[in-house]
């Protein structure tokens, strides 16, 4: 029998009519959106079942149904289907879901979210190490994560200002840098230069001429920086005085990283506190045209404190891999430069082993606070290691507070990966920021983007993630470390330097064989 529209329903109701009819239609079976297979599973199940339901029918029909057998057999007839096989299995169904995804593709936009900078005020001494960083730790502090990534980020403004003109002058002193601040708050005040003890020979520079900034004795390391915004001092509760030093990047470096002998420190009344060799050298050697790096931190160091004199100070100082070691060597050295010294602090990242534990005793009497901030697959916090010999003063130690994070932690890096990830500056910097305890998984509110960790680690970054930053057009270029022209063949070499944050493996293989290499045959001692 055929229903007419116009006949039945009243005009007032056609238009309610006409909504409903549309959505009247056939609606797709859950069990068609299976696999031929699954769904011939699942029916041969249901056949099975209702013939084993019809054989035992007989035998209870004279038996009352009771609430109990009829609640078993419900049971058995769903247990039978076995119906939580017919939704397939979603694989990440928690990374793909749209919360997640709006998330992640915040992380990965053009525009930087950093966590809030909360005033610290009276505590700032705490933050900044008075009470070694007791209780702040583990769980991590709000306010100390935001500091250490602050402070790593000095660190990678020295990396660019090297990449950026790595050349130095040969015949007269280098003019003055300019360093990309990621704190506008900041000034730099002086340019750092360290100088290596070792020098190649004349040959090699005549084969490659073009590379000559990988044999220059004297490199430019780092910078001095003060706090120059008032609000920001306001903020902070004191004046500081930050110095920033980036990690291995030359071949000459790479040579000294390979002298591990320890060595008396120079001045000492002591002569059992020792250092590793070759990161004295670049602290104490002067170059052709610069002084050693000691002599220039010192003398601006003291500056600043006489300009300031009647100010609350700090003097912050952070590095990387060997930007860490001199670090130590360079808060020894300006821990007594002057009467009054503010309060002396170091963060480092991924940092060797430096001195024996009289070294390490001579800066607990300095009253130094070290922060070193450690990936449990970092391979480089592990060397130096022990020397051969009874004599605690031929033993490597550590100094200071250990902050310990996890590259398998990360939801977004491959738990294997490679050896550069685990000690690149920025995968520290990501790690840190989505830290929350030892015991406690990445903190799903981490601000930190994504951009930069996917344009220098693409390789160690899940896969997932990976094409979700294609599917965004990420503009990953825009992060690209600059690079001279003449040495626009090194380019994948050059981006974030090996010891000290390199990126490309090659560079692992290739800075370690030139180096070895120049230390067995072809170095010229002074």
């Amino acid at each position: 029998m055929q229903i007419g529209v116009n006949s039945t329903v009243p005009a007032q109701n056609l238009l309610v009519f006409q909504t409903k009819r549309a959505s009247f239609k056939c609606r797709k079976s859950p069990l068609n959106s299976l696999s031929t297979e699954s769904t011939r599973k699942h029916l041969s199940n249901l056949e099975k079942l209702l013939q084993k339901t019809n054989q035992t029918d007989s035998d209870r029909v004279n038996k009352p149904l009771t609430n109990g057998s009829i609640s078993i057999k419900r049971k058995g007839l769903i247990e039978g289907l076995k119906l939580w096989d017919i939704k397939p299995e979603m694989k990440a169904a928690e990374e793909m879901s749209p919360s997640h995804l709006n998330r992640l593709q915040r992380l990965l936009s053009k525009t930087m979210e950093y966590s809030p900078r909360n005033n610290l005020g009276s505590r700032w001494r705490e933050y900044h190490g008075c009470n070694d960083w007791s209780g702040l730790l583990d769980p991590l502090d709000e306010n100390l994560r935001r500091e250490v990534v602050r402070y790593g980020e000095f660190v990678q403004a020295a990396y660019h200002g090297f990449h950026s003109n790595p050349a130095m002058p040969v015949d007269e002193a280098p003019l003055p840098r300019h360093v990309a601040l990621p704190d506008r708050s900041y000034k730099v005040t002086k340019s750092l230069y360290a100088t290596s003890s070792v020098g190649l020979p004349k040959w090699v520079d005549d084969m490659a001429p073009n590379l000559g900034w990988m044999t220059q004795r004297s490199s430019w390391i780092g910078f001095v920086a003060v706090c120059d915004d008032r609000r920001e001092i306001q903020r902070m509760g004191r004046r500081d005085i930050v110095i920033a030093l980036r990690g291995t990047a030359t071949c000459l470096e790479w040579t000294e990283n390979f002298r591990a002998q320890l060595v008396p420190i120079p001045g000492s009344d002591d002569s059992n506190q020792r250092v590793e060799c070759g990161f004295l050298s670049l602290h104490e050697t002067r170059g052709a045209h610069v002084p050693s790096l000691a002599e220039s931190v010192v003398q601006e160091v003291q500056r600043l404190i006489e300009m300031y004199k009647g100010e609350t100070l700090s003097i912050t100082i952070t590095g990387h891999s060997l930007g860490a070691a001199l670090s130590l060597l360079v808060a020894d050295e300006i821990s007594s430069c002057a009467p009054h010294v503010p309060p002396v602090a170091v963060f480092s990242f991924g940092g060797p082993r430096v001195g024996n534990k009289s070294f390490v005793q001579r800066l607990n009497q300095k009253n130094v606070k070290v922060l070193r901030i450690v990936n449990n697959q970092d391979l480089i916090t592990r060397v130096p290691g022990v020397f051969i010999g009874d004599n605690n003063s031929w033993a490597y130690t550590h100094v200071g507070t250990e902050l310990k994070v996890d590259t398998k932690m990360s939801p977004y890096l491959k738990p294997d990966a490679d050896v550069a990830c685990c000690h690149d500056l920025e995968a520290y910097l990501h790690l840190v920021d989505g830290f929350l305890s030892s015991n406690c998984p990445f903190r799903s509110n981490a601000k930190r983007s994504l951009v930069k960790l996917v344009n220098e680690q693409r390789s160690n970054v899940k896969q997932l993630y990976t094409h979700k930053a294609l599917s965004l057009n990420l503009d990953r270029d825009r992060l690209n470390v600059p690079i001279p022209a003449d040495d626009s063949t090194l380019a994948p070499l050059l981006v974030g330097g090996l010891a000290g944050a390199i990126t490309a493996p090659a560079l692992d293989f290739w800075g370690f064989t030139v180096a070895w290499l120049t230390l067995e045959a072809a170095i010229q001692l002074d």
